[in-house]
């Protein structure tokens, strides 16, 4: 008797637990926000998704290869939404909500190259980590800057309005779902991504409280650059098959400067390398470079001059890059992304030909501010610093996409201009990664929480002093180096594994 009594409790204490676990009490349900007014916006659906059943839309790039990677996303709201902040614009946006379990905080994803898409897949990551999240389109469809032509209102929506219109409509959204707007909120993004988290925090300073901004892609004309050393004469044509040989002379002459021989060049700009070292002697057997193609390895690692006056105008790839300059030297035209903007948007002519560039006019065309209209270059953080806004900003020393030295000078024209290190390092801090391709990838770390070195710095006050980045091959972690804020460098304690970030530190 007395066992069937705790039976008989047990079962009504069991049953009480399930039926009184309280559901999340929301603002709204997520198809009413269908009906939601915003100015300027349409709300095109608004869905309720179960977890694990979202696809990517069929125009989606990469749908059938990228959708396995979805199946383990929570239920969320979906609100996908059009802006038209002026009469040629067309800005779709999606935001995500997560369902239960939201972290209370709101994250931005940027987008790459010419945008054109949604960044689903960085959508995914954030909502994963309990994010509201949203991306944006730009304002067109498609990867090519042809939509510029003849449209200035849509490179400015892709310049810098879509993001600040996005991120509005997303905030008004979240508050009208939970009841409450976000009590932080992120931006994150690489190259283009990176570029317009600069313009956030330069012109729209109180959008975000934290911002990473990796390997912005402020446009300069180094890809005319590189093709008129590579590509305009067949003679200075370096084959792809040449760039491992350059590189590993160009390892094996300035690995061993910051002290430890480990296949990486920690500050590029120490490093003095020759590609006269690979002048072949004889013939030209494949194992080594003609004297046009000395030249033109020369010309990649200067800087852009003016060929009437020599000043400076652009900063140059480094030592280390040499195995990713397929991407603007492969040809037979410069990479798409700079042709793209001096086809469409700096000549506004689709049959330009870039052998005609002059560096010196044609620059003064190209800096023209209705040319330039995506940069972001300007230094004054004022009041994205006065609202304490916290700048992140990191770049792989061997990106062949962006130059990491286009990085380090804005990194020093806002310190300058913001009263010196000591007054912007509890601001902004750069993190440099020798060996990391464009926004990831290569031969060194390349991996490290940007998202959550942020928030420690945004909501606790801990600003990062050093990253550990991880290296990983086949899925399994090789190495990990920490990562210094700019000007310290990672240096070798002088023993352990050089492999183990525990055996170096920053100085």
């Amino acid at each position: 008797m007395k066992l069937r009594s705790i039976c008989l409790v047990s079962s009504i204490v069991l049953v009480t637990v399930v039926v009184f676990v309280p559901a999340p009490v929301f603002a709204a349900t997520c198809e009413s926000l269908k009906t939601l007014s915003l100015e300027n916006t349409t709300i095109t659906l608004a869905q309720t998704v179960a977890a694990g059943q979202f696809s990517l839309p069929a125009t989606g790039r990469g749908a059938a290869q990228q959708n396995a990677a979805f199946k383990q996303l929570p239920a969320f709201c979906r609100i996908a939404a059009t802006l038209k902040p002026s009469s040629d614009s067309d800005i779709k946006v999606e935001a995500w909500l997560p369902m239960s379990n939201w972290n209370g905080k709101y994250q931005a994803v940027g987008n790459g190259g010419w945008a054109g898409v949604i960044s689903y897949s960085a959508m995914a990551e954030a909502l994963r980590r309990g994010y509201a999240t949203s991306s944006t389109d730009t304002g067109h469809v498609g990867g090519s800057g042809e939509f510029a032509l003849g449209h200035p209102e849509k490179l400015i929506d892709f310049g810098y309005r879509s993001e600040h219109e996005m991120t509005v409509k997303s905030k008004l959204i979240i508050k009208a779902f939970y009841g409450n707007a976000p009590q932080y909120s992120y931006w994150n993004g690489c190259s283009t991504g990176g570029r317009q988290g600069l313009k956030e925090a330069q012109m729209f300073p109180n959008d975000y409280d934290g911002i990473i901004a990796g390997a912005p892609a402020n446009r300069t004309p180094m890809a005319l650059w590189v093709a008129s050393a590579v590509l305009k004469d067949k003679a200075s044509y370096i084959p792809p098959s040449k760039y491992s040989m350059i590189h590993q002379a160009a390892v094996n002459a300035c690995d061993a400067l910051d002290g430890v021989k480990d296949g990486l060049i920690e500050d590029p700009r120490q490093c003095k390398f020759d590609p006269k070292v690979l002048l072949c002697k004889n013939e030209d057997n494949g194992s080594c470079l003609t004297a046009p193609q000395v030249e033109a390895a020369r010309k990649i690692y200067s800087s852009g001059k003016n060929p009437h006056t020599g000043k400076e105008l652009f900063a140059s790839l480094v030592p280390g890059t040499e195995l990713g300059w397929g991407v603007q030297a492969a040809g037979p035209d410069p990479s798409a992304n700079m042709f793209d903007h001096f086809k469409y948007v700096v000549y506004k002519d689709p049959n330009w030909d870039w052998r005609t560039f002059d560096f010196d006019k044609g620059i003064e065309r190209f800096e023209q501010p209705e040319n330039n209209v995506m940069n972001s270059t300007d230094p004054n953080l004022k009041q994205f610093f006065a609202h304490d806004g916290k700048l992140l900003l990191y770049h792989g020393w061997a990106d062949t996409n962006v130059p990491t030295l286009n990085t380090i000078k804005y990194y020093e024209s806002v310190v300058e201009a913001m009263g010196g290190a000591s007054q912007t390092s509890n601001r902004i801090r750069l993190f440099l990664e020798p060996g990391m391709g464009h926004c990831g990838g290569g031969e060194g770390p390349n991996v490290f929480d940007k998202i959550g070195i942020l928030e420690q710095w945004v909501e606790k006050g801990k600003a990062p002093d050093q990253i550990v980045a991880s290296h990983a091959t086949n899925g399994e972690v090789d190495r990990t180096r920490p990562l210094c804020p700019y000007p310290k460098v990672a240096q070798y304690k002088g023993s352990g594994s050089v492999d183990d970030a525990a055996n170096f530190v920053c100085k």
